[in-house]
């Protein structure tokens, strides 16, 4: 099949690189976000899937806006693509340019549809709590992700697992899902599933405002915030010692202990790196923190040169 793909992030490589291997598909174009600036330098950077492009010499379309007339008529529809594959692209796809690129234009979703449509279904999933989650492979709809479901893949979340990691993992269920409805869509044994919107949930972007951890909470949920939010924006606290000054953290890495009694109040540093949350919440336990303008360290080899003391607080970033 002649194949267009349509990419920026990062989650969409290992789907694309595996279609690249195929004998019985051949990538007619790859069309990407434009060059951003990026670090703290603001050097102009391609997204990943353009770098990927360049560095295999596909067709490469960097655009603002795929949706110009000009660009789908004397661009798009010369390809004479029999399909289309819409990975973390970051531009929504109006009817005309879908209609342009083949019989087929499908997108590749890090939910387990109707349930998290929207910006941030990895975090949302983890911050939730969900024990499970997954991709989904679904047409090009109007509205946001609300098209049908034509094929799906789910994997259990791991406890220790961050969403940085999560996403890799889903990342790696792409290609099996993409490419078996490629085959359906050649042989005309394609299916659809309509999403039951009366059991849709909205993942909303990240910000920086999900950063603060809220140690009022019970531990299992303390966790699921600190590994959702990781690497971005991060789950941010301020160490306070008995004697010492504030130190801002980041913690990376968790486990909880909802069964440990307490009394003390949230926020509190006990024995064995275990900080108290919600009474009768039980604890979590730091695993892997991070200082500002250091790398991440494991709990242990960080306390080495700065202690904890049972007693010190972790509290809001804005207290």
């Amino acid at each position: 099949m002649r194949l267009i793909l349509l990419g920026s992030g990062a989650f969409g490589l290992p789907t694309f690189k595996a279609l690249a291997q195929q004998h019985d598909h051949e990538i007619v174009a790859v069309i990407s976000q434009p060059d951003r600036p990026a670090g703290r330098k603001r050097v102009m950077t391609p997204t990943p899937v353009s770098q990927w492009a360049l560095e295999n010499n596909w067709t490469l379309h960097r655009r603002e806006n795929v949706n110009e007339s000009d660009f789908i008529e004397q661009t798009i529809k010369p390809l004479q693509a029999d399909a289309a594959v819409v990975i973390a692209f970051g531009q929504k796809l109006g009817e005309p340019i879908v209609a342009a690129m083949g019989q087929w234009v499908g997108n590749l979703h890090a939910s387990l549809l109707p349930r998290y449509r929207g910006a941030a279904p990895i975090n949302r999933a983890m911050m939730a709590g969900d024990p499970d989650t997954g991709v989904c492979v679904i047409e090009i709809a109007p509205r946001m992700d609300a098209g049908d479901i034509f094929a799906s893949a789910s994997t259990a979340i791991a406890p220790r697992e961050t969403a940085g990691e999560l996403h890799d993992r889903l990342a790696d269920l792409g290609p099996q899902v993409i490419q078996q409805v490629l085959r359906d869509v050649a042989n005309n044994t394609l299916t659809r599933t309509v999403q039951d919107e009366s059991l849709v949930t909205v993942a909303r972007k990240m910000s920086k405002l999900d950063s603060p951890i809220d140690f009022n909470q019970p531990a299992t949920a303390v966790r699921h915030h600190i590994h959702g939010v990781t690497p971005w924006p991060g789950a941010k606290t301020i160490w306070q010692t008995a004697d010492g000054k504030p130190q801002p953290l980041t913690v990376l890495r968790v486990i909880d202990h909802p069964e440990q009694a307490h009394d003390t109040e949230p926020g509190t540093l006990l024995e064995n790196h275990r900080i108290a949350c919600a009474p009768g919440g039980g604890t979590i336990e730091l695993l892997e923190i991070q200082a500002p303008g250091s790398k991440p360290m494991p709990i242990d080899a960080f306390t080495r040169g700065r202690p904890m003391q049972p007693g010190d607080r972790f509290v809001d970033m804005e207290k």
